[in-house]
């Protein structure tokens, strides 16, 4: 399943879907205590789209998993689920990262829509079992990409994120702000399709996003109650700043990641 592909008829993604469930909840207000602060600037997102249904990908899972380890890296699995009409339904997709992952080809003009896919820092992408690959795209250096510093706090039962003000090139000073729901490792016993009697473990598996505000490159924080991000099996989130908007995403301005237990 490694070949190129179109995906046709996903659904655009919903401002509405995406972020209601914050409105009212979230407020641009102070930080009044810190609680175990995330490290802030790291080198790379690197976003693993993947399918239980897809032989090729169990390699792609195995470097999520190592470049997991990387403090320096945010690595997040993001499930798709056009393969499960192929006899085995992916119990962790999302369409909405199928549409994602069709939107980072739009942007960039082609058709690069397979699995496993890795999109490094919004922009390069790259098969995901490739890991000389995805080290050398993390390495390439693009002016304004990650570059703002983030941080993630805990403080009761509220998570505060920290955009800092830019002081790079014009092209980091704008960009919205997400938060993602996280699962540390999920192992799934698999019993049909093309891994049918394999067990799998997924790492940082993308359980929700949520869009907390719009960035203008300057200092700005935001508090989310964490009622707003748990469900069962989350255990950490990561915050990412991306030019661009959900439909036409751009390149990672700054990240951060934290453990919520």
């Amino acid at each position: 399943m490694t070949a190129m592909m179109a995906y046709h008829s996903i659904s655009k993604w919903s401002g509405a879907l995406w972020s209601g469930a914050l409105s009212g909840a979230l407020g641009v207000c102070a930080i009044v205590a810190i609680v175990r602060p995330a490290v802030a600037e790291p080198r790379a997102v690197v976003e693993l789209f993947t399918s239980q249904g897809c032989s090729s990908c169990p390699p792609a899972d195995k470097v999520i998993g190592e470049l997991a380890k990387d403090p320096s890296v945010i690595a997040l699995s993001m499930p798709i689920d056009y393969w499960d009409y192929l006899g085995w339904k992916d119990t962790l997709a999302d369409a909405r990262f199928s549409a994602r992952q069709q939107a980072y080809s739009r942007v960039r003009g082609d058709r690069g829509v397979y699995t496993p896919q890795v999109v490094v820092n919004g922009s390069a992408h790259v098969i995901g079992s490739d890991r000389e690959g995805i080290e050398e795209a993390i390495d390439h250096k693009v002016d304004g990409v990650m570059s703002v510093p983030v941080s993630l706090a805990l403080a009761g039962k509220q998570i505060t994120v920290s955009v800092a003000a830019s002081n790079k090139s014009p092209a980091a000073m704008h960009g919205e702000v997400w938060i993602c729901s996280i699962s540390k490792e999920v192992s799934i016993a698999i019993g049909r399709g093309e891994n049918r009697g394999r067990e799998i473990t997924y790492h940082n598996v993308v359980r929700n996003l949520l869009k907390v505000g719009d960035w203008n490159g300057s200092a700005g924080s935001w508090t989310v109650p964490l009622e707003n991000i748990s469900r069962d099996g989350v255990d950490a989130a990561a915050v990412y700043v991306q030019d661009g908007s959900h439909d036409r995403p751009g390149p990672m301005l700054g990240a951060a990641y934290t453990s919520l237990h």
